[in-house]
């Protein structure tokens, strides 16, 4: 084994490094929760990103003189317009349903992926894939289940977010092989903040110091987890930290019985975890493909 192959592969330090990142989301869920809809969600949004863009101001100059094409400005405005639609939903939901509801249904952001993929990129979308996908949306109606409770707007505002996320991450793996990952992530945030400025400025009310505090730590927390997320990705492959996600959804219900005095409903759990399963096998399979596309045949390793 190459020094590379130790450094690459260190499973245990990527599935730590995942653990932060979902005390981080989980923290940034609560935070909102909490805030609720004292500051209306687009300025709660708005704030967020205000102060997560202050975290690139050094760097911004630079990462602005990189001279983007006039088809990359509209790939990363377009990105912009979907993200700042999905945030604005997901602070909206925060202030609706339950912090487990949310967290669940946000799982189904890859299974939008991996569908987009196969409709925009030309990717094969074998028996298997479907079978998955089938597997998620149902895990969705679980949670749903359409009929037997009412599916409120926050419902309805979950959806939208994991489908316009799903939008904005093909987006990102397009832009992410043309330019840098520190471009590509500050773009999202200066075209997010712009995007939501109208929205914020329409419901403004004056902030409290408080909230003010809160939402700088929402901001904090959010560029954490994006940060270690990255790091458990470099540590570990997906199929090892993906399944660790799903402690998010353990802890998020927790942590709305526990101080937001939300009941723990277990559909939602199993619906969650029925869509997490089906994103674990999505990355799985393609973690297999990968490696089989990349290892010669037997007949190739002979002279």
């Amino acid at each position: 084994m190459t020094d590379t192959q130790t450094t690459t592969h260190r499973p245990l330090t990527g599935i730590l490094w995942m653990l932060v990142t979902g005390a981080c989301f989980v923290c940034v869920t609560a935070i909102v929760k909490h805030v609720g809809s004292d500051v209306p969600a687009a300025q709660s949004a708005f704030l967020r990103y205000v102060f997560g863009l202050v975290a690139f101001l050094p760097v911004l100059p630079q990462i602005l003189r990189h001279r983007l094409t006039g088809r990359q400005a509209l790939m990363f405005s377009a990105r912009g317009g979907v993200h700042t639609l999905g945030v604005l939903c997901w602070f909206y939901a925060m202030t609706q349903i339950p912090i487990a509801e949310v967290t669940a249904m946000n799982y189904l952001s890859p299974i939008y992926v991996t569908i987009g993929a196969a409709l925009f990129l030309g990717e094969r979308l074998a028996a298997r894939r479907i079978a998955a996908i089938a597997v998620a949306f149902l895990g969705a109606m679980v949670i749903l289940r359409p009929g037997f409770r009412e599916v409120t707007p926050g419902h309805l505002a979950m959806l939208v977010t994991a489908l316009m996320f799903g939008v904005s991450y093909l987006i990102a793996g397009r832009m992410s092989a043309q330019v840098s990952a520190a471009t590509v992530v500050a773009m999202l945030s200066l075209t997010v903040t712009v995007g939501l400025a109208p929205f914020a400025w329409a419901v403004w009310v004056p902030p409290t110091l408080a909230q003010l505090g809160w939402l700088a730590l929402v901001a904090g927390f959010a560029t954490a987890g994006h940060f270690s997320m990255t790091l458990a990705f470099r540590a570990a492959p997906m199929t090892v930290t993906q399944p660790v996600t799903f402690l998010q959804l353990v802890w998020a219900t927790a942590l709305g019985w526990a101080a937001f005095d939300e009941a723990v409903d277990i559909w939602v759990i199993a619906g969650g975890g029925l869509i997490l399963a089906s994103v674990s096998f999505i990355t799985w399979r393609e973690a297999r493909l990968r490696r089989r596309a990349i290892t010669p045949a037997p007949e190739a390793t002979k002279s």
